[in-house]
């Protein structure tokens, strides 16, 4: 019998509720980092963090597809009681997180130099990037690792260990950082240093929970079969077309910094504030979208259709609260909250002009970031992929279109463009990509 949409809705606060508090100290770490270097530098160690963080960017997000694969694929194995599957879908994203991780520190100094061919900044800046990269890439094993772990654990329908990880991840980020860089000499470097210690750490919790919860697993264990093409196949199918999607982001989100950047350092560091700002609401929102992700998927593991149209619908509720919610303080206390980032007069005047773009991204961003969660579940790569590539394409066209008559701030309209684009297409392709692939109940 499906379930009733007053159990979903306890599930859903189950699984949404360890996320969004552990999502909660994920702004907080680049704000932390962000606000250190805003108060031991100027402008440009803003600007040189927000570079370094793009650079990671263009390593990290393109291989999304091992948190929100991983986490789709498990939790309809998990739904299908498939422990074998469950098993080899783990040991399949940890092989393919460690073989990346050693590519990206064989080609790291290759990276750098190119990047910065291409991108536009002071020479301060780049230093203060340089410096910073040359120290974070050396957790990008850890780092890959913890991807994995993530989205096999919300796959696992245990949002709680989950948690557990980012939450020691990111305190252990926030209070290194903060010691390394102002109580000892590293200054900038410090944060660097931060991040290492907390993602190394952070994949041993990871591995010490997965052996005392999920130890009696390990007797599916084996390394051979899970790497053979015939088991393999499907992981990477989904994850392919996952990849793409992550490029099609890149484009958005590494060139609104880049663009950014040609505009010159404070208008860098006003967009690196206005950023973490609009990401802040979907640290929130995230949470309810893993939930959407892990019920979503372990429904269509069961065949349950009705359990899945219930999931969706108690989402987009809690989605509209947390919306307005955000809505009302972006509109209520926006310098306040800008001033927990930076102190610097200029950063704080350069923000002016762009509230409004803040007030209207938890409305712009909603439905968007919920439709992810579910489509994960669902495992739509394919069309989570076309929906990102035209996302991307209208991003370019509008910036390039508008940036005559607009200046800066057709960059910002741009980047809303590309949501509106998200929330569009996803809403609707959701019967045909995700509601028939379950038989209709009877």
């Amino acid at each position: 019998m499906a379930e009733k949409p007053r159990t979903i809705n306890s599930q859903v606060l189950g699984l949404a509720g360890p996320s969004i508090l552990a999502n909660i100290t994920v702004p907080l770490v680049g704000m932390v980092d962000l606000a250190i270097s805003g108060h031991i530098g100027d402008a440009a160690a803003i600007g040189g963090l927000a570079i370094a963080s793009m650079l990671f960017d263009l390593l990290y997000w393109n291989m999304g597809f091992l948190r929100v694969g991983t986490g789709g694929i498990t939790a309809q194995a998990y739904g299908r009681r498939d422990n074998r599957g469950i098993v080899d879908t783990l040991t399949q994203g940890l092989v393919t997180a460690w073989g990346a991780a050693a590519l990206f520190i064989a080609i790291q100094w290759l990276f750098v130099e190119v990047a910065f061919m291409l991108i536009v900044c002071s020479p301060e800046v780049e230093a203060v990037a340089r410096q910073y990269f040359f120290i974070r890439i050396w957790a990008a094993p850890a780092t890959l690792s913890l991807f994995v772990f993530k989205g096999w654990f919300i796959g696992m329908q245990n949002t709680v260990f989950s948690m557990a990880v980012d939450l020691w991840v990111n305190v252990v980020n926030m209070g290194a950082s903060w010691l390394l860089a102002f109580h000892t000499p590293l200054g900038m470097a410090g944060i660097a240093w931060g991040t290492l210690i907390a993602q190394w750490t952070g994949l041993l919790l990871a591995a010490g929970l997965f052996l005392v919860r999920y130890r009696g697993l390990m007797g599916e264990f084996s390394l051979r079969r899970s790497v053979k093409w015939q088991y393999i196949k499907g992981f990477f199918k989904v994850n392919t077309d996952l990849f793409v999607r992550s490029l099609a982001f890149m484009v958005i989100y590494v060139g609104f910094t880049s663009l950014a950047a040609t505009y010159g350092d404070v208008d860098l560091a006003v967009s690196s504030v206005m950023m973490k700002l609009f990401m802040l609401f979907s640290y929130f929102i995230d949470g309810f979208a893993y939930a959407g992700e892990a019920l979503t998927g372990r429904f269509i593991g069961e065949r349950n259709l009705s359990g899945v149209r219930s999931t969706v619908r108690v989402i987009f509720l809690w989605g509209l609260v947390i919306s307005a919610a955000f809505t009302l303080a972006y509109i209520i206390f926006p310098m306040p909250i800008i001033g927990l980032l930076t102190d610097d007069a200029q950063v704080l005047q350069g923000c002016g002009p762009y509230l409004f773009w803040l007030v209207l991204m938890p409305v712009a961003s909603g439905i968007a970031f919920i439709w992810d969660g579910i489509y994960i579940g669902a495992t739509a790569s394919a069309q989570m992929r076309d929906c990102m590539l035209l996302s991307a394409l209208l991003f370019v066209v509008s910036y390039f279109i508008l940036r005559p008559s607009m200046g800066i701030q057709a960059l910002y309209l741009a980047y809303f463009v590309h949501l509106a684009c998200r929330s569009v297409y996803l809403s609707l392709t959701y019967r045909g990509s995700i509601l028939t692939k379950i038989p209709s109940e009877s």
